[in-house]
């Protein structure tokens, strides 16, 4: 029968070894944890697309002023982690958003991103021509409190835009 690995090594040796070998694996295992916690805090794409088709369904069964107040509630059901509803209208004009309440009731059409893209300008512009589309452009993450890539899924529903984004991609 074959000795463990422990006397193997030696019997002085072998403890430390195994102590330091065992704080390796746990901090690994701890690091790749954290990671996955970490992802766990985002929003998906698919999580975001979801948002926006319930919150036309709740525009739809509640009307305009009692979905947006939902929407631009920060305890409301429309946040979740860094996942929250905006929406406009076809002229830029700010009518819920459910992380910068101030935001609500301005024109942002002339809006730019850190890199100067005039990303509201550009939101107009893909609505007025196809019902739903993807938009990627840089925004304060309410999670991390930086500026982030955002990719924001939009859909034209009559005469609004109603949108939910994901950070980092």
């Amino acid at each position: 029968m074959k000795k463990p690995l422990v006397f193997v090594i030696g019997k002085e040796n072998g403890m430390k070894r195994i102590w330091i070998f065992s704080g390796i694996v746990v901090f690994l295992f701890m690091s790749s944890l954290t990671g996955y916690l970490r992802a766990a805090d985002k929003g998906t794409r698919d999580e975001a697309v979801a948002m926006v088709k319930k919150a036309i369904e709740f525009i739809n069964a509640n009307g305009n002023e009692k979905a947006f107040n939902e929407f631009s509630n920060p305890n409301g059901k429309f946040i979740d982690r860094d996942l929250y509803v905006i929406v406009y209208d076809m002229n830029g004009r700010c009518l819920a958003h459910g992380q910068q309440k101030d935001r609500v009731g301005k024109e942002l059409l002339n809006d730019r991103d850190g890199d100067g893209k005039e990303y509201m300008k550009e939101r107009m512009m893909l609505m007025k021509k196809q019902q739903t589309a993807w938009q990627n452009y840089k925004f304060m993450n309410p999670v991390s409190k930086q500026v982030e890539p955002k990719s924001m899924y939009i859909e034209r529903h009559k005469d609004l835009i109603v949108g939910c984004g994901v950070y980092g991609l």
